[in-house]
């Protein structure tokens, strides 16, 4: 076994990790990452399509591009990067923390450092996660599985597609998938409204005359050796009628129903996750509830662009780099997500700087307006022109602004609300 020592460890290579080693790196801190893929770049290498880097580099980029952004950050630094490299376990020693990791190379490694850095980013949900009924042909896969075949394997997963839900990544297949010469029979969405950005719906399904079926389920999979056809059910008042269900000939499903946080690893330091974001608990610091291990990207929440990855992970980089000075600011004043908010994170502010959140909306609404609450009493409002589920709402808290009384107030009730209507 090896033993090292460094002042951060992040894991996870992709956007976050990057993001986040390069900024602890930019402060003068020691780093190593580790990544189990052959090369860093994590779900940005299957991603040939545009519209990344619009926010972060003010440029159109595709995915592949906005990695070797960061690739290049990465390797003029001092950061040490360890490929093809799993972890398997966290530690807690004393004030230190310890990863417990391995590799053909090396073997086991051991590694010691002040801090951690979770960025191990998100998993697609499945087939088995929503239980559709069904035979077991071949032929059904993740929309992500599907776009690695296609845009690094070079593989046609089959020709003639349905797609359940629709994500994002699955919308974006349903337009690769055209592109290569395959018939896409239909986006079939269990909500009344798609999960995904509405320029991805315009640009993928609208531009391409792609049927979408909004509440409508995928109710079985029919096939015995390769899938032939697909039952789907519309719902009526969330239920399914069978009377008016339908079959659609495929030899190919795709699944695009949802990404979960990867946090298998943080449960074996004993970290408690948030069921409404599949993450960890974290403060304004994006800090944990165990200090000095910090977490950002998309295993903390899922993000709707690697910009706002980036962004969130650079922040984290540098609340780390505060913590190994001693510099990191407490947070007691509690987040809540009200009214038609999903979830709001992070979990915990503080009254001496301003703090960025983000929020995830439960509504579909034109002129909402959002509410930051203490006591029942309104501190800040803002009109937002629309809100939907698909589209994260970001917006910085300032105390500062806040009048002498409302201080007074949030100091009391250590907890704020945050609501939408």
């Amino acid at each position: 076994m090896r033993y090292e020592t460094y002042d951060a460890v992040v894991i996870g290579g992709g956007a976050a990790g990057m993001a986040a080693a390069v900024t602890l790196s930019k402060r003068g801190k020691s780093v190593i990452m580790f990544e189990r893929e052959p090369q860093l770049g994590g779900i940005l290498l299957q991603c040939i399509h545009n519209g990344f880097g619009l926010q972060e580099f003010k440029e159109e980029l595709t995915g592949c591009e906005y990695a070797e952004r960061f690739t290049k950050q990465v390797a003029s630094s001092s950061i040490t990067v360890k490929l093809n490299t799993t972890v398997l376990e966290l530690l807690q020693k004393d004030d230190k923390k310890v990863v417990i990791a391995c590799n053909r190379n090396e073997g086991i490694l051991e590694v010691e450092s002040k801090v951690i850095v979770l960025a191990m980013g998100c998993r697609e949900r499945n087939r088995g996660n929503i239980n559709t009924p069904g035979t077991r042909p071949s032929g059904v896969f993740t929309a992500g599985l599907a776009q690695r075949l296609v845009n690094i394997e070079g593989y046609i997963p089959g020709k003639e597609v349905v797609i359940v839900g629709s994500g994002d990544i699955g919308l974006i297949m349903a337009r690769r998938m055209t592109w290569v010469g395959a018939k896409v029979k239909a986006v079939i969405e269990i909500q009344p409204n798609p999960a995904g950005l509405t320029r991805n719906i315009v640009q993928c399904l609208n531009d391409y005359s792609i049927p979408l079926y909004l509440s409508h389920i995928v109710s079985e999979i029919r096939g015995k050796d390769r899938v032939e056809s697909v039952c789907v059910t519309p719902l009526e008042e969330g239920r399914p009628n069978e009377d008016k269900s339908f079959t659609i000939s495929c030899d190919t499903v795709l699944y695009s129903v949802g990404l979960v946080p990867d946090n298998e690893i943080t449960k074996t330091i004993g970290l408690s996750l948030n069921p409404e974001t599949g993450g960890a608990w974290v403060d304004a610091n994006l800090m944990t509830k165990i200090p000095g291990i910090f977490s950002c990207g998309n295993v903390l929440h899922v993000h709707d662009l690697v910009d706002y990855v980036s962004e969130e992970a650079m922040r984290c980089g540098n609340f780390a780099a505060n913590y190994i000075e001693e510099k990191t600011l407490q947070c007691p004043i509690q987040l809540k997500a009200g009214g038609n908010v999903k979830y709001v994170v992070p979990n915990a502010i503080n009254l001496e700087e301003p703090s960025k959140m983000y929020l995830r909306p439960l509504i579909v609404k034109n002129s909402a307006t959002l509410e930051v609450r203490c006591n029942n009493t309104v501190l800040k409002s803002i009109k937002l022109r629309h809100v939907q589920p698909s589209e994260m709402i970001s917006y910085t808290f300032d105390p500062n602004k806040l009048e002498a009384e409302e201080l007074m107030d949030l100091n009391t009730h250590n907890s704020l609300e945050i609501a939408l209507s």
